[in-house]
Order: structure tokens, then C-alpha cells, then sequence
């Protein structure tokens, strides 16, 4: 079943989503990984207001290659998940309602997922240049100095996921796995 989801939504929006759904999101998501991640985490560590309000967004772990001439972005594909779990709690603190990556996710972020009632997505790694092509408009919000691994904002229409891990913690990896174990 193919969902569409409008960007950014609310735990509202989210909260029927079931592990498997595939989901098309159109409006505004943000990009940010590793680097972006460690810059937030000791910036609230400090004491400081992080630069950017992340209440209801929607994470995409992403670090695009260089856009073309005449192109919004390069391969845009995900990266892989588990290196922002140690990061991921306080990211659901800050109150983001969902994380779009590649991989399995440790069982404290699926914990935190669960309180949180935020679903984590997954996005087809290795089609970077294809998934692309739902990204509209790219936008640097913070930490520029980062290039690629900077936190901006993308506009995308019908951008392609797969729920991976629902907000009731159903694991899409269990699921999928489960009937071929024996």
C-alpha cells in the first residue's frame, strides 16, 4: 500500500503508519547526519539553543554528492542509520516526529522511537542518483561549514520510503526476516 504523507508531520499524521508501508512525502524534510549530529549534541551538552527548530520534521541521514550544473542536488542516497543512534534519543527529545535512513536501528532508539510514538523510514540505498530526482530545493540552515553533511532543508515531492520501524516499535526487519527463518 502506497501512502502520501505531507512534510512535516505531526505524531497525528504518523500514527497509523504500519511497518512496510510504503510512503511518498512531499514537502519539507531535513537533511543532516553524522557530523551534523555530533555538532547538535554537544551544542545542547553546552547549554546553547540548537540553530534549528526540528518540533514534527522528519530527519533524512544524508550527505549529497556535488549537484551538477543546472541541478538542485547530486546522488542523494541515504546513509546508514546506526551511526546516529547514539545521537537519536535527543533527537527525539527535540521532538522530531521521523528519521529516514538505511539500516537496522539499536534497541534504544527503537525504545525511544516507541515513547516518542516517531517512526523510522528507510530509503532504497544505492539509488542516490534517482531519489534525486523528488528533491526540489536545497537549502543550508546550519553548520555550513560541514559542506555536505551540513543541516539543510529539502522541498521534495513524492520522495520514496519504506517504514521501517512504526511508532508501536513493529520491526520491519523482524517482519520481512521472520518467514524465512526456520
Amino acid at each position: 500500500m502506497e501512502i502520501k504523507l505531507n512534510a512535516p508531520f505531526s505524531k497525528e499524521d504518523i500514527k497509523d503508519l504500519k511497518a512496510g508501508d510504503n510512503v511518498l512525502i512531499s514537502g519539507q524534510i531535513i537533511a543532516a547526519r553524522d557530523a551534523a549530529h555530533k555538532k547538535l549534541f554537544e551544542a545542547f551538552g553546552r547549554g546553547e539553543k540548537i540553530p534549528v527548530d526540528l518540533v514534527n520534521q522528519t530527519i533524512y541521514y544524508l550527505g549529497p554528492s556535488p549537484a551538477k550544473p543546472g541541478e538542485v542536488i547530486g546522488a542523494a542516497g541515504p546513509t546508514t542509520s546506526g551511526r546516529m543512534d547514539k545521537y537519536t534519543p535527543m533527537m527525539l527529545d527535540f521532538g522530531i516526529s521521523g528519521m529516514i535512513g538505511k539500516g537496522y536501528r539499536n534497541k534504544e532508539v527503537i525504545e525511544a522511537i516507541i515513547k516518542h510514538k516517531a517512526v523510522y523510514m528507510v530509503a532504497i540505498g544505492g539509488a542516490g542518483a534517482l531519489i534525486a530526482k523528488s528533491i526540489k530545493k536545497y537549502e543550508v540552515l546550519a553548520y555550513p561549514e560541514l559542506g555536505p553533511e551540513a543541516i539543510a532543508r529539502l522541498e521534495v515531492v513524492d520522495f520514496p520510503a519504506i517504514v521501517a520501524i512504526d511508532s508501536k516499535g513493529v520491526n520491519f526487519y523482524e517482519i520481512g526476516q521472520k518467514k524465512y527463518k526456520k
